[in-house]
């Protein structure tokens, strides 16, 4: 079959970003606060899926970037001259949406960090989305394992992202996570200010740059290089601490969609991290599959290591979000006029749950599930959540 030409290829980057951005200042001018990140998500889902398989569905210059950076360090990704057309098609698309939007409503929004945040509390929020988003297309769309198996959870994964950062990180930032998002809204309402998307740029290149680097670091062998614990060990690390920093910006921020949040968050990094780890990203997921005795590389000693790792994950995560909302703590304790003992049921229930559901679809040998585990073990968290 002949590959799609340039021109193809620049349309759908193009109507993949337009569609995007248009989305986003329709639900942000339309006062859409609970629904706007699932939206904003699931067009940029629909989107890859259907123009995936011609230009690879960027739609954002993090992820062009990200692809640069891996081919330039001897990986999988993308040729520099192509990711700067792409770059800038991208760009315009979201020029274009911001206008048009505007246009729709008669109004438009600026772009700046919340009232009360400072550019370097919005711009960490925007390096570590964009980081995750960027982390999660390189795993599970561009991995030369992934690929070759033609996975068909790697939209889903992706958009969950977003679903993670809008209600995470948005009520800092804004939740750009892309830089042509927020070039598209910056100069859109170039009359009420201009000049923020300048500094969240700088830090969304940071988090690509970063997710071309632990890509290398997670999947050695798509650089030639061979897999070690080291390498398992980073990748629990990193799948406990996007976790728990989704957990503690959703909780902090009073988010209205927290426990769908947090469950995409755990979603997308199971589908980016399952094959290198197990993706735990929690010591009691991991003591089950111990207890299990159905992962026989699963050592006593192995599993100490891995619950260390993730503690380490959910400490670093927990100071993250205090030094994001300036010293503020994440209270641990019953909710309202809830008792501990109610408190310790709720938690045995639902953790019972979560494991018992990670041991049916990604443990056993009878009821183990192809493309839809991290879909179902992310989903007990909106169960119990």
């Amino acid at each position: 079959m002949t590959a799609p030409t340039m021109v193809a290829q620049c349309t759908a980057e193009f109507v993949g970003t337009f569609l995007l951005i248009l989305t986003v200042g329709c639900n942000v001018l339309g006062g859409n606060a609970a629904w706007a990140g699932v939206s904003i998500a699931f067009v940029l889902m629909v989107s890859i899926y259907a123009l995936g398989g011609i230009s690879g569905a960027n739609f954002n210059p993090a992820v062009s970037v990200t692809l640069g950076i891996s081919k330039s360090i001897g990986g999988p990704g993308m040729d520099w001259t192509t990711v700067g057309i792409f770059a800038g098609t991208q760009c315009a698309a979201g020029v274009l949406a911001g206008v048009c939007y505007s246009l729709l409503f008669g109004q438009s929004f600026n772009l700046a960090p919340a009232k009360g945040f400072s550019w370097y509390h919005a711009g960490l929020c925007e390096l570590l989305y964009t980081f995750m988003l960027t982390f999660v297309v390189m795993n599970v769309a561009v991995a030369k394992k992934n690929a070759a198996e033609k996975n068909q959870y790697y939209g889903m994964a992706i958009a969950f992202t977003v679903v993670a950062g809008a209600y995470g990180a948005g009520a800092v930032s804004g939740g750009c996570f892309n830089p042509a998002v927020a070039l598209g809204i910056d100069l859109s309402s170039a009359g009420l200010g201009f000049g923020w998307s300048l500094v969240y740029i700088a830090f969304e290149l940071l988090g690509a740059g970063m997710a071309a680097v632990l890509f290398k670091v997670v999947r050695p062998g798509d650089f030639g290089g061979e897999k070690s614990q080291i390498t398992e060990l980073v990748s629990e690390f990193l799948g406990t601490y996007m976790l728990v920093l989704t957990v503690g910006l959703n909780v902090l921020g009073k988010s209205k969609a927290a426990a769908f949040s947090i469950a995409a968050g755990l979603t997308s990094m199971i589908y980016a991290l399952g094959d290198v780890s197990g993706a735990h990203f929690n010591p009691a997921v991991t003591v089950a599959i111990l207890a299990s005795g159905r992962c026989p590389e699963l050592t006593p000693a192995k599993a100490g290591i891995y619950a260390s790792v993730q503690i380490a994950g959910g400490i670093a995560a927990a100071l993250t979000c205090s030094l994001v909302y300036q010293g503020a703590a994440l209270g641990l304790g019953p909710a309202g006029k809830s008792t501990w003992m109610g408190a310790s049921v709720a938690e045995i229930v639902f953790t019972f749950v979560l494991a018992y559901v990670v041991l049916c679809v990604a443990i056993s040998q009878t009821t183990k599930v192809s493309h839809m585990f991290g879909f179902a073990i992310g989903s007990c968290v909106t169960v119990g959540g």
